[in-house]
């Protein structure tokens, strides 16, 4: 069932992705660009923990991963608000 529900989550990461891309594509703004690559290492990690780590979520190198997603997300907030202050 966990192999089921983590397939899901990946495919659904890699959905988003194509949709930040989308708009990445009409706007040329780095926020979703940002957001596109977060989405798929978050894709990425959840294939990889299925395939190789038999879903144990305790080792560091998956949180690693994930803060390294996290962290684009959080520049792509902290660019979005700095580029509106000097605008």
């Amino acid at each position: 069932m966990n192999e089921l529900l983590i397939g899901a989550i990946a495919a659904l990461c890699f959905v988003i992705v194509l949709f930040f891309l989308r708009f990445w594509k009409t706007t040329q703004d780095r926020f979703f660009l940002y957001f596109a690559i977060a989405f798929f290492i978050e894709g990425v990690n959840r294939v990889l923990l299925s395939l190789f780590f038999d879903l144990r979520e305790v080792a560091p190198e998956y949180y690693v991963i994930r803060l390294i997603s996290y962290g684009f997300i959080v520049a792509a907030i902290l660019e979005k608000n700095k580029r509106q202050k000097n605008s």
